[in-house]
Order: structure tokens, then C-alpha cells, then sequence
């Protein structure tokens, strides 16, 4: 197999590189950044099978004279701006296409991906990713599903806990702080319920769940579940369905009011020079004092929780994960929770085990049972419990 890796230098890039270099089924890893000197820092990474190329994202022409090289298939890691920019030139190089950013700026694509006879697949992190395969593996197991909620998110360990938010950087600033910024759409009693992002905090619209072995955790409404909902095609008979971020308590106590008072917007402040805004303000100012130090972990959370009816009977499944950084190689839980469902997918699509075309979901197109055995083998381990509910 060889695979063409964009952005192989980030930090969800580094972690695909080396899953990918233990892959035995791997013979060639191209890893393309704008910085691919990098990968010489990588230290833990066998580098026998990767091959470094210096590439600009915005330049649609290098990518796809670089995927022109034959590859079986491309993961992205780069910006959610530069999904369209990847997409187009992999439906002209005729190259199967796997990322992990939302899929919104890409759908009308399915036709021309379909034309060329390629898979795309975006979508395929954490969250998005693991939650929808999750998500399809519990509708199979129902014969009727009324309920689902799905939450993930990012915190430290406790150990880690030392600063006033409870919170640490395991990705990028910019885009934890644009997330926090997200409408909200869910159903509750059976009516669609729309939540704007300047309402995202609200005491009204935070509950908390138990995680075990880490206690009470923050539930914050987390984009559009309705959207899933109706892919899965079962929005018309859920009575609640929702999507939530998870933090440490006391996240939106913080956030609230800082929200309200603008240190969240995207306008330039007038009165500072050059066009800085609140949002990047905060940013620049938060992420170096948010840093893990070496013998600190990040933890990658993740519950899914299907009430339905099996076989006459009303029952609720759950399924949790925790991800945790290795500190041998550095690599972050996120990174991991992020990079290993694409490289996943990825070999399933070069398998033939992913036989559909265009611009698929995971929600719907990938075998679940194959992709959750092969994330198992990962080390990340997904755990189930069934309880019988009262009629």
C-alpha cells in the first residue's frame, strides 16, 4: 500500500506517520508539509518507509501533480481550509481520499467523486468519526432506537489540572476557542430544539455525566446531532438525540461571561493595530501557558449512549473509550484518537473492505464491526454495558 500523507508534520500527522510505519501492509509513506524537514525530529518513528516532500496546500496544482504519483490513497491532515482544495485535486487525480475535518464544504462533490470512481471519506477522527461508527454499531444492535447522545471531548489528567480553566493544549488554540462558538441542534421530547453558539454555555444547557474513574465531567451542546440523526435515518422517530463536548466542570462558568463581553468575536479590535481580534488575542495568550510538560498526560473521553428496544425488550447500551497520551512516544491522546480511525479507514478503502464511492460518511460506509476490531487493536479499547430499562 502506499499512501500519501498531507500534513505528516502536525500533530495528528505525526501520529498517522507512525502507525503507518508499523503497518506491515504499508510498503511507502510519502509525508507532504510545508515544513517535511520535521520528520528528522521524529525520533520514534521508523523512518525506512517515508519519503519527505516540501508542498503548499493552497497551491491546488502541487497537490495534485503529487498525487499523480500513483498513491493508493491520501489521509489529509491539513486545515479545515483546505478540505475543498485537497478534495478537487484528488477527484482529478482519480485517488481514494480520507480526512478527518467536518464535511459541510465538500458535499456537492459526491457526484464528480463518484464520475472518477474515487472514495472520500471525511469525518474520520475522533469527533467526528469514532462517534458515528460507534453510533451505527449500536442501531444494529437495536430493532428500534429512541434515544442517542454522543459525547467526546479533550481534558488533562488531573494531575495535570493546574491553571483556572482545568484545561490544556492537546490540539490547536485557535480552533478550541472557534468550537466553543458552535450552534447546537438536538431534540429533546421529540421536537428539534436549535441552540445559537451565543447560547452554547448557558446553565440551561449544561448537564453533567459520570465518567468512571474520573468522576463528573461538563456536558456542552457540540453541533448539529439532527444532521446525524437524518443520516442515520432515524431523526422522524427519536424522542432525544444530542451531540456534547466534554470539559472539567466550571469550563462554561469561565467561558460565559467572557463570551457575552466579546473576547470570543472575530472582528478586529479597533483600537489595536493590525486587525487582531479578541478571539486571536486570547489565543496567542493562552496557548503558552496551556502547554502538557513531558510527564503529563492528555486524556481523549468518549461515551455514546443508545436506548431502543431489542427483541421486545427496552435496553440501554453504552460505549466509552479513554485515550491516553504514551509517553514514550510523546504522542498526544488526541493525536492518536484523531489519526489512527483515518490510517483505519484508509486500508479498509485500499482492502476493498470500504466498497462504496464518492463523498461517504462513516456514519453509513464504513463496516463497523471491521473498523472497531481493527481500533481494538490499536490499544484503543471501546467498552459496553447493557441494562434493561422499565417499560
Amino acid at each position: 500500500m502506499k499512501v500519501l500523507v498531507l500534513g505528516g508534520c502536525g500533530i495528528q500527522g505525526r501520529a498517522a506517520l507512525y502507525d503507518l510505519s508499523r503497518n506491515e501492509s504499508v510498503d511507502q509513506i510519502a509525508c507532504a508539509d510545508i515544513q517535511p524537514e520535521l520528520v528528522d525530529s521524529f525520533d520514534f518513528i521508523d523512518k525506512a518507509k517515508i519519503q519527505i516532500d516540501r508542498i503548499d496546500a493552497n497551491d491546488p496544482n502541487a497537490l495534485a501533480s503529487k498525487m499523480d504519483e500513483k498513491f493508493d490513497v491520501v489521509l489529509d491532515f491539513l486545515p479545515p481550509q483546505c478540505i475543498r482544495t485537497v478534495a478537487e485535486a484528488a477527484i482529478t487525480s482519480g485517488v481514494h481520499l480520507v480526512n478527518t475535518n467536518y464535511a459541510f464544504d465538500i458535499l456537492d462533490l459526491d457526484p464528480a467523486a463518484r464520475e472518477k470512481g474515487i472514495a472520500i471519506i471525511p469525518e474520520c477522527g475522533l469527533d467526528p468519526g469514532i462517534d458515528l461508527i460507534i453510533c451505527n454499531y449500536g442501531l444494529k444492535y437495536f430493532d428500534e432506537v429512541s434515544k442517542l447522545n454522543s459525547y467526546c471531548g479533550g481534558i488533562p489528567e488531573k494531575a495535570a489540572c493546574d491553571n483556572p480553566l482545568n484545561y490544556k493544549m492537546s490540539w490547536n488554540m485557535s480552533a478550541a476557542l472557534q468550537s466553543q462558538k458552535r450552534d447546537a441542534t438536538f431534540i429533546a421530547d421529540s421536537e428539534i430544539i436549535s441552540i445559537p453558539a451565543k447560547d452554547q454555555h448557558e446553565n440551561a444547557f449544561i448537564h453533567t455525566i459520570e465518567f468512571p474513574g474520573l468522576g463528573t465531567l461538563e456536558a456542552i451542546p457540540n453541533g448539529d446531532a439532527v444532521r446525524y440523526a437524518r443520516l442515520l435515518k432515524i431523526a422522524d422517530t427519536l424522542i432525544e438525540t444530542g451531540r456534547y463536548a466534554l470539559r472539567w466542570p466550571g469550563w462554561c462558568a469561565f467561558w460565559a461571561p467572557l463570551k457575552k463581553l466579546g473576547f470570543l468575536s472575530d472582528e478586529p479590535i479597533k483600537a489595536v493595530p493590525g486587525n487582531v481580534s479578541p478571539l486571536e488575542m486570547v489565543a496567542r495568550l493562552l496557548e503558552p501557558q496551556l502547554q502538557y510538560s513531558a510527564s503529563e498526560k492528555d486524556l481523549c473521553v468518549m461515551v455514546n449512549i443508545i436506548e431502543g428496544v431489542r427483541q421486545g425488550k427496552p435496553q440501554r447500551l453504552t460505549c466509552s473509550l479513554m485515550i491516553e497520551r504514551d509517553l514514550a512516544t510523546g504522542l498526544m491522546a488526541m493525536s492518536m484518537g484523531v489519526a489512527y480511525p483515518a490510517c483505519i479507514a484508509a486500508e479498509m478503502i485500499v482492502k476493498g473492505e470500504i466498497t462504496g464511492k464518492g463523498v461517504l460518511s462513516p456514519a453509513t460506509d464504513v463496516p463497523c464491526d471491521v473498523f472497531l476490531d481493527q481500533l481494538n487493536k490499536k490499544g484503543i479499547k471501546i467498552k459496553e454495558t447493557i441494562e434493561s430499562l422499565q417499560t
